[in-house]
């Protein structure tokens, strides 16, 4: 299902997108040295309740997932790289944390995720990846004019992301978004430019560039959840969503 939303729609699409980047603000100003996973997700969860929102994740229950997810936002670690289960670790000085986290509110749904090194930074090559992400996505949001295609948004984001020296796994990556969290089209993180559906004003979607330092390849966690790289090294995750309207790319979730 592709969605096309109204003006009054986007209008409440806005509000989700900054409820969501408030709460990621938040969370990430929180997680310090010591902060447990499962804290980080009961302060989400907090938040969605007072805000009057629901959770995209708490019921998710997809194939690749060993669901209900049954927590509310997403924490990788490290090597982890998406769908990270919150669980009981306590961050640790030079840990790379990614926190990816949907609600709809009013009906209308926003994803976003931000990578940071938590305490004080171990290796360059951690901000390298983190940067690298965030490149990726400025250029997608870039591509994402109305009358282009999405194979325009997942070509800028593999340019950025392959000449910068990564691997690219396209397993996963962006998607349609809108009454719902996971629609079409779906936005490979490498693609051919002008291929696929043709963008128009009130489409929404979920760009989100994320690597692996030395690997595409992924390994699931025993948790049936939490994808891994498959060498154990580390990664980084940058989501927003976009809305597409006459005058060019509108960032949600800033």
């Amino acid at each position: 299902m592709i969605e096309i939303l109204t003006p009054a729609e986007l209008v409440r699409a806005r509000k989700s997108g900054q409820f969501v980047a408030t709460v990621l603000r938040t969370l990430q100003a929180r997680a310090e040295v010591g902060t447990n996973l499962l804290q980080i997700n009961s302060w989400a969860a907090e938040m969605i309740a007072e805000a009057g929102a629901e959770s995209c994740y708490l019921d998710y229950a997809p194939s690749f997932g060993r669901g209900p997810f049954g927590h509310v936002i997403c924490t990788c670690v490290n090597d982890a790289v998406l769908h990270g289960l919150p669980h009981d670790y306590s961050l640790r000085n030079g840990d790379l944390l990614t926190l990816d986290f949907a609600i709809t509110l009013n009906g209308i749904a926003a994803d976003a995720a931000v990578s940071f090194i938590v305490g004080t930074p171990r290796d360059p090559a951690d901000q390298r990846l983190i940067d690298t992400t965030r490149t990726a996505l400025a250029a997608g949001i870039a591509a994402a004019q109305p009358g282009a295609r999405i194979g325009d948004i997942s070509h800028a984001v593999g340019e950025v992301l392959l000449g910068a020296g990564y691997s690219v796994n396209t397993e996963f990556g962006g998607h349609g978004i809108g009454s719902t969290m996971h629609q079409e089209p779906p936005i490979p993180n490498n693609g051919r430019p002008a291929r696929g559906y043709t963008l128009q004003p009130g489409l929404l979607l979920a760009i989100e560039p994320w690597v692996m330092a030395d690997t595409a390849k992924l390994a699931l966690d025993k948790d049936g959840w939490t994808l891994r790289s498959a060498t154990g090294s580390r990664t980084a995750h940058t989501e927003h969503t976009v809305a597409i309207t006459e005058n060019g790319p509108e960032i949600l979730t800033a």
